[in-house]
C-alpha cells in the first residue's frame, strides 16, 4: 500500500521511524518548512525531515495546503492512504478525498475527549488518571472523525507532560502501524465518534505559568507537571522569579494562607497551598542559571520559613 506520511515534531517522527522500520511503502513525506532555531537562529529541519532524510525518502515542504501545490504533488505520488501525525496544517477536502482509503490521523488523547492541539498537556492539567492515543479518519472537522484503534495508558502522579509525550509518541507509533496493516487487509474497524461527550483544549502558553498555590496541593503540582516542559509554570520565591519543573506532595497541614514559604531543606521548599495543604518544590531554575535541585538553590539563596 502506497503511504504519504505527514508530521513534523518529534512524536511525529516516532511514527514516521516505526512504519520505515516494518518495511512499509512510503513514497513521500510531507512536513513544514524548516525553521530558525537555537541562539544562532540557524535554519533547522524538523525531526520528521531530518527522519525522511536518513531513510532516503522524498520530503515536500509546501508553504500553503490549498494553493493547488500539495494537491498536485499529491495526485503525482499517488497515495492509497494518507497518514497524519502532528503535521500543524489542515488538510483541505480535495486532499482528504484523493487517496482509496482515506487520511488517517494519530491524536494524543483517547477521542472524543481532547479534541485539539495540547490533548496530552490538558490531560496532566486536569490530574486525568487515564488517557491515551487514538487512530481515526480524518475529516473535515477538527478530531471528529471515526475512530478506529485506541490505546490506553495511566498518568503517573507526578508525570510530567514531556515525560508523557515520550511514552504516548511510542504508543501512538504502534498504534499507527497497526492500523495501518489492518485497514490494508480490511480488517480494521471503524466506530463513529459521540460528539456529545467532545471536549475541546485550549492552547497553552505562558498566561498559564504563574502558580496558583490557591489550589490544592495535587492541582498545584498538576498545574507544574503539565506545563513542564513548556512553557515552564512560574513563581516568586524571595524576590527571584524562578521556574518551577518540579514538585512533590508535603505531608504537613498548614493554617498559613497559600503562597507561604513553610520549611526549607533536604525535601526542597515547602509551600503553602489551598484547603491546608502544601507542596515541596525540588526542581526550579533562575533567570539565566541552570535548572537545579531546591537544595543548590538553598545552598546560595538560604531562605527563612514565612513565621
Amino acid at each position: 500500500m502506497r503511504i504519504v506520511f505527514m508530521g513534523t515534531p518529534a512524536f511525529a517522527a516516532a511514527s514516521l521511524k516505526k512504519i520505515i522500520d516494518e518495511k512499509c511503502e512510503i513514497v513521500g513525506v510531507f512536513t513544514q518548512p524548516d525553521k530558525p532555531r537555537g541562539r544562532g537562529m540557524e535554519m533547522q529541519p524538523s525531526a520528521v525531515k531530518q527522519t525522511a532524510i536518513d531513510a532516503g525518502l522524498p520530503v515536500f515542504q509546501p508553504e500553503k495546503m490549498r494553493d493547488g501545490t500539495a494537491f498536485e504533488i499529491l495526485r503525482e505520488l499517488k497515495p492509497d492512504i494518507i497518514a497524519v501525525v502532528a503535521f500543524g496544517r489542515i488538510l483541505p477536502d480535495e486532499i482528504l478525498e484523493l487517496p482509496a482509503y482515506g487520511c488517517i490521523n494519530v491524536h494524543g488523547s483517547l477521542l472524543p475527549k481532547y479534541r485539539g492541539a495540547s490533548p496530552i498537556q490538558s490531560a496532566v492539567l486536569n490530574g486525568d488518571k487515564i488517557t491515551g492515543v487514538t487512530t481515526m479518519h480524518i475529516t473535515s472537522e477538527l478530531d471528529a472523525g471515526d475512530i478506529i484503534y485506541t490505546a490506553e495508558t495511566e498518568i503517573g502522579d507526578y508525570e510530567t507532560s514531556g515525560e508523557l509525550f515520550d511514552r504516548l509518541m511510542v504508543l501512538g507509533a504502534d498504534l499507527l502501524h497497526k492500523t495501518i496493516v489492518d485497514i490494508e487487509k480490511g480488517v480494521a474497524p471503524r466506530k463513529a465518534q459521540d460528539s456529545s461527550a467532545a471536549t475541546f483544549t485550549k492552547t497553552f502558553d505562558k498566561s498559564m505559568c504563574s502558580i496558583d498555590f490557591t489550589q490544592s496541593a495535587r492541582m498545584v503540582i498538576k498545574q507544574i507537571c503539565a506545563l513542564s516542559p513548556w512553557p515552564v509554570a512560574t513563581t516568586v520565591i524571595e524576590g527571584i522569579d524562578v521556574k518551577v519543573f518540579e514538585a512533590k506532595m508535603s505531608e504537613n497541614t498548614t493554617s498559613k494562607v497559600p503562597g507561604k514559604v513553610l520549611s526549607t531543606g533536604k525535601k526542597g521548599i515547602e509551600i503553602s497551598c489551598g484547603s491546608g495543604e502544601a507542596v515541596y518544590i525540588t526542581q526550579l531554575q533562575m533567570p539565566g542559571k541552570k535548572r537545579m535541585d531546591a537544595q543548590s538553590f538553598l545552598a546560595g539563596h538560604p531562605i527563612k520559613a514565612d513565621n
